[in-house]
């Protein structure tokens, strides 16, 4: 079990909260609240050791094709795809800017 942290530059906070997803099914789960800083922090808790640079490489992608809103996020994962970990963010993100 490992326990990773990123911070990227982000927009204007994010009007309100999500949750989707759900660990148990062998997916992910993510939870965005609105960030009082111009700053996105992730923390992710991941049952694959070693898989760092991967999440690194997928955030770094997601955030440089556009500035996101400021929030605060939490990822549970129980050793989702890239793709998986892409769609969640983006529902998320989806839910927190326009609901």
């Amino acid at each position: 079990m490992e326990i990773l942290n990123f911070e990227f530059s982000a927009s204007e906070a994010a009007a309100k909260s999500a949750l989707v997803g759900c660990v148990g099914s062998g997916d992910l789960e993510i939870l965005m609240e609105p960030s009082s800083s111009n700053v996105t922090t992730i923390q992710v808790i991941t049952s694959v050791d070693g898989s760092e640079q991967r999440w690194k490489n997928l955030f770094e992608r997601i955030f440089s094709e556009s500035k996101q809103c400021a929030v605060n996020i939490e990822i549970h994962d129980f050793g989702a795809t890239p793709g998986v970990v892409r769609l969640r963010l983006e529902q998320a993100f989806e839910e927190v800017q326009h609901g």
